[in-house]
């Protein structure tokens, strides 16, 4: 059974689809669930971050520059 020209480009498509999905598919499965063995972070535990340079301050008047 040959595949007319006007299909090739589908069939290929739908191929590499599949062969992607498929390899997706495998690598979440071997995937262990990091969310359930890490322990929850609190924002008090960070280090205090140093900051450089001016604040931000957005431009809420384009024309006057």
């Amino acid at each position: 059974m040959k595949i007319p020209d006007e299909r090739l480009n589908l069939v290929m498509l739908a191929t590499v689809a599949l062969f992607t999905a498929g390899i997706a598919a495998g690598a979440a499965f071997m995937q262990r669930p990091a969310a359930a063995t890490k322990e929850p972070v609190y924002l008090a535990d960070q280090t205090p971050v140093r900051v450089v340079g001016p604040a931000f301050l957005p431009n809420s008047n384009p024309r006057g520059r």
